[in-house]
């Protein structure tokens, strides 16, 4: 094989890795789009850790935007009950596999509490328990929330 070929090559084996995380990311976004009911580029998320638990928030970018405020808050309603019996379908339809924590979390179902909160511009869902594990799970899927949403959010438990 010759000098440029194998050059060509090793182009292509470093920017494989880059090239399929942007694809992901734009995946995660457009799925995460149909899944949701509203627009990413509209809105804002973040995943926060707890010592109970933790939460998602959404909230609509622009104070006068009802309509992404009111899809927000909708589909955050859904996302407690749904989460409540077991049903992590939307996470899984967004990022293409089953979260990390989610098969802990559903087997513990029972022992987790997720409450449905409305702020002014969207929702957050509340995510509490007093269940170790649970609370490793919990922890687990909001991490990979944060990656895998890039919201840069902190991955550090904060304190209530």
């Amino acid at each position: 094989m010759n000098r440029f070929r194998l050059l060509g090559l090793a182009a292509l084996l470093c920017v494989g890795p880059i090239a399929w995380a942007t694809q992901h990311s734009e995946d995660v976004k457009r799925h995460g789009d149909m899944a949701m009911g509203f627009s990413h580029l509209k809105t804002t998320h973040h995943f926060r850790l707890t010592s109970t638990g933790g939460s998602i928030e959404v909230s609509a970018n622009d104070p006068k935007d009802t309509e992404s405020r009111d899809q927000i808050r909708m589909h955050l309603q859904h996302i407690a009950k749904a989460f409540k019996e077991g049903d992590f379908g939307a996470p899984h339809t967004t990022h293409g596999r089953v979260p990390p924590g989610v098969p802990e979390m559903q087997r513990l179902k029972a022992g987790i509490e997720y409450q449905y909160e409305e702020k002014e511009a969207g929702g957050r869902v509340v995510i509490k328990t007093a269940n170790a594990d649970a609370l490793a799970a919990v922890h687990e899927f909001l991490r990979f929330q944060i990656d895998d949403h890039e919201t840069g959010d902190s991955k550090t438990v904060q304190q209530q």
